[in-house]
């Protein structure tokens, strides 16, 4: 440990020396003027209204492609107000009217075109807001501002906006309710205000405040929004109740009594939003439908971590902002060999049931536990709280299950509830925070198997904050800490301490115990990070430890453990345009990995990092790092460590230019080790765009893999006292892998959307040369089937005898050649035939095959994907918005 602390600080120290921070007067911010109207404001982008004959804001500057350059083409802004909403309205002049690049696109979907974007700041706290975005379509799209310069694009307000194109430019009306703004209600209002354009072919951003390139922060950069008073934003209650009918046909299993063929079902259920106060609202769900949802894309996992998909589900999705942890002050963040164990992870609430039967017969169980009710409290108290609070429950679920026609019902998913408790103050205009986040897991366990199996409770506390370090704001100081702890039975915690990534059972391991007594496991996380914030020269490091013991995966996601890691990157920017380049960065940095007991484990590499846009809006990225040797704690799941040998890995990105009907993206990664392991991977996403309403994009990826230690099981071996009474089995893996994602919008309006999503994806993987572990901490093996061992295969398992006429006891394993072929697809017809309210048509496929495992044909097995049966599943959802 001594070692690991004398390298950060040396580094640490080395890194911050010639950069100190400068010190400089803060600049008085512009302001803009709202004027209260009592003409009606008709919102059709025609701008005929006097309102929008008064003076204009229409000082805008270049950021790209010249950085505080007059604007080319002029734009005009007024804004406006009356008692119940906020108007803006503005004329984008533009000089080759016939070149405005017009595409239509669903709502929220961001869209390579013209636009213009209104960012406003309504409690005036220079962190936060909420953004506005409408291009020449028509097509709306709204964010949230959080960490001064982050957005979120889950959030959903209710506005309105149309647009107009003449022989002028284009022109455009936008009426927001000020009840889809959170504020506090006060007689005059300080508002802060920011205006910007996107001229697409010239790829020119202007904005009615200049921010500088290599300046941090955006919201703290907004101009003054003064004149409005006296308004009534009013008591804000929508009511969302939806209905839902479902028709699933999946292929007829003879003498299953629970796979007919065919299966219907109507459900229905209540959303509900309320204004508790200006500033605070309350999200309830009851019965909540996400059968709209985008399905998961196919994965192949040799790993023994767990796999991550994102959250799709709008309740949880819209204003997570305000849950994220360990985030605030700092706008560069790397991994590094390592990532944040996540402290909240919605999709934990309404998981696939995670018991199982013990019954024989036919099994019927449900895809995942039904939420039954669902609170949501997001918002502000004053200005400079901000606060989230969830409250789930989640209902039993249960097995049926047909044994020659006499049926029984097992729990497989216990009633649970669900808490997450956020909050964080901003002091000195957001120059400091601090916050904490709380999350509880309680579980009602009544059966042996789940109380063998699960948590009967568990719970996490984190605290996180930062500060800037000079006035300026261009360094800042950003960590968090955070402790769990998890309580069930012993056979639970048991079986906690036993799986990835705590493996405290290690037999070579002096730092962990296993503790078969325990009800309990604790353990405790945190990381600083050191971040420059602006300027030419780029400094970010980092130290961050967690224990073995923490374990935050009932509410959260975790995928590492037992791990003391530290970064330093230094690196250089340029924004100033060359003969051939418009900008270039280039960053080397280093980083160790320690497990508590002092081991050098994970990655020790030198990367260097270089990203390079030139003058034709072409993008190149690459990256290089050398891996020196090191140990392994998890490829053995358990057991001893295991060296790993040197390796390098490169990987490049080619983008071209985006303002283009036809879009392309090359990805390539290349790994190679000293030993006959080696990965490849390449893929591409091509866009085309042949009309301004449709949109298609191909992601065809190819993955080699050959991998001479995968592990293949575990064997229990008294006799093998080399590696402590087991036997760790290996073997050389080819895996290949190709799929293709393919997307395609057909926007008929701003509010009629067609939208697909096709997945088919073919894994392979053959395995051979299996072997065992020789000794811990090495990278020696005993090949099965040379000197006195015997392997042999039958039947789909492998036998093996390790010493031949020794004592040792043969053993077998299965097969584990593996041939994975499915296809997924959503199809999603979306009309938002009033504001909020929405008619959705959903047709699901997946299909699967697990044919000829181990030996990839290309045409073969896609043949055989195709003919696969599979499941259809059909759905009709109707929402009706109700405001009070």
């Amino acid at each position: 440990m001594k070692r690991v602390m004398t390298f950060l600080f040396v580094l640490l120290t080395l890194t911050v020396g010639p950069f100190l921070p400068t010190y400089g007067a803060e600049k008085e911010p512009p302001v803009v003027e709202a004027k209260r109207t009592t003409e009606p404001i008709k919102i059709d982008g025609l701008l005929k209204e006097t309102a929008w004959q008064g003076k204009d804001c229409s000082d805008f500057i270049q950021s790209e492609p010249v950085d505080g350059a007059p604007a080319t083409e002029k734009t005009s802004v007024w804004m406006v107000y009356d008692n119940n909403a906020l108007y803006v309205a503005a004329r984008l002049y533009d000089s080759e009217p016939t070149k405005i690049i017009s595409l239509l696109g669903r709502r929220d979907e961001s869209v390579d075109s013209d636009s213009f974007i209104f960012s406003i700041d309504p409690y005036y706290d220079h962190r936060s807001g909420y953004q506005f975005a409408v291009n020449p379509a028509g097509t709306m799209v709204d964010y949230s501002i959080f960490n001064d310069e982050s957005t979120d694009i889950t959030w959903d307000g209710v506005w309105e906006c149309k647009t107009h194109i003449d022989d002028k430019g284009w022109s455009l009306e936008m009426k927001i309710p000020f009840d889809q703004l959170r504020f506090k209600k006060r007689e005059n209002y300080v508002w802060g205000v920011h205006f910007s354009r996107l001229v697409k072919r010239k790829n020119e951003w202007s904005s009615n405040v200049w921010i500088p390139k290599g300046e941090s922060g955006f919201a703290s950069h907004f101009a003054r929004l003064e004149g409005i008073s006296n308004i009534n934003p009013g008591h804000y209650i929508e009511m969302l109740p939806f209905t839902a009918g479902k028709a699933a046909f999946s292929p007829k299993e003879e003498g299953n009594p629970f796979k007919t063929g065919k299966d219907y079902s109507l459900n229905a259920g209540l959303d509900m939003k309320v204004g508790l106060k200006s500033n605070l609202t309350l999200d309830l769900t009851v019965n909540p439908d996400f059968g709209q949802v985008e399905v998961d894309p196919a994965v192949i996992n040799l790993s023994a971590a767990e796999t991550y998909y994102e959250e799709k589900r709008p309740f949880f999705m819209e204003g997570a902002n305000i849950f994220r942890f360990g985030g605030g002050g700092c706008n560069f963040y790397i991994s590094a060999d390592w990532n944040d164990p996540s402290f909240f992870y919605s999709r934990r609430i309404g998981r696939s049931p995670q018991g199982s039967v013990n019954s024989d017969g036919y099994v019927n169980s449900p895809e995942w536990a039904t939420i039954f009710t669902a609170a949501k409290i997001t918002g502000k108290l004053g200005k400079e709280w901000s606060i989230g609070f969830i409250n789930a429950l989640t209902q039993r679920e249960y097995a049926d299950i047909d044994l020659n026609g006499a049926r029984s019902r097992e729990e497989i998913e216990p009633f649970s509830y669900y808490g997450v408790l956020r909050a964080q103050k901003e002091f000195a205009g957001g120059r400091q925070g601090l916050g904490f986040l709380v999350t509880s897991v309680a579980r009602n366990l009544r059966t042996e198997i789940l109380q063998n199996t699960l948590g009967r409770d568990a719970i996490t506390v984190g605290v996180d904050g930062w500060t800037f370090l000079d006035k300026n704001k261009t360094w800042v100081l950003t960590g968090w800490f955070g402790g769990s702890r998890v309580s069930g039975s012993q056979a639970a915690i048991g079986e906690l301490q036993r799986s990835y990534p705590h493996y405290l059972q290690r037999p070579d391991a002096t730092h962990v115990k296993l503790n078969v007594n325990a009800t309990s496991m604790s353990g405790w996380t945190g990381r600083l990070v050191l971040n420059k914030q602006r300027g030419n020269f780029m400094v970010n490091a980092s130290f961050g430890a967690i224990s073995p013991g923490f374990d935050s995966s009932d509410m959260g996601f975790q995928d590492t453990g037992d791990v003391i890691n530290g970064h330093v990157l230094l690196g250089y920017r340029s924004f100033k345009p060359g003969k051939f380049i418009r900008t270039w960065d280039a960053n080397l940095f280093t980083q160790r990995n320690y497990d508590f007991g002092g081991n050098k484990i994970g990655e020790q590499r030198i990367i260097f990092i270089g990203n390079v846009e030139f003058l034709n809006y072409w993008n190149a990225y690459l990256q290089i790092s050398n891996n020196p040797a090191r140990w392994s704690k998890d490829e053995t799941r358990g057991g001893p460590l295991l060296y790993v040998p040197t390796h390098t890995w490169w990987d490049w990105i080619i983008r071209t230019d985006d303002r283009k009907p036809f879009e392309v993206i090359f990805y390539g990664f290349s790994m190679d080790s000293k030993t006959e392991s080696k990965n490849r991977y390449y893929s591409a996403v091509l866009k085309w765009k042949p009309r301004s309403n449709f949109y298609i994009s191909l992601e065809p990826e190819y993955r080699y893999n050959l991998d001479i230690t995968q592990w293949v099981s575990n064997i229990t071996d008294e006799s093998m006292t080399a590696t402590y009474g087991a036997r760790y089995l290996f073997g050389r893996i080819i895996q290949k892998t190709l799929f293709c994602s393919i997307r395609f919008n057909w926007i008929f309006s701003p509010t009629l959307s067609l939208q697909a999503y096709i997945q088919p994806f073919i894994a392979v993987g053959s395995y051979d040369r299996f072997k065992e572990l020789a000794r811990p901490k090495s990278y020696d093996f005993n090949m099965y089937g040379t000197g006195a061992s015997t392997i042999t295969y039958q039947d789909g398992n492998y036998t093996v005898d390790p010493d031949g006429p020794g004592a040792a006891p043969s053993f077998s394993f299965s097969n584990p050649d593996f041939n994975y072929k499915s296809l997924r697809g959503t199809v999603v017809l979306r009309w938002e035939y009033l504001p909020g309210s929405t008619l959705y048509l959903v047709w699901t496929q997946n299909r699967a095959d697990y044919s000829d495992p181990g030996d990839f044909k290309f045409g073969r097995d896609f043949k055989n994907l195709i003919n696969a049966p599979g499941d259809n599943i059909f759905m009709l959802k109707l929402t009706y918005r109700f405001k009070l």
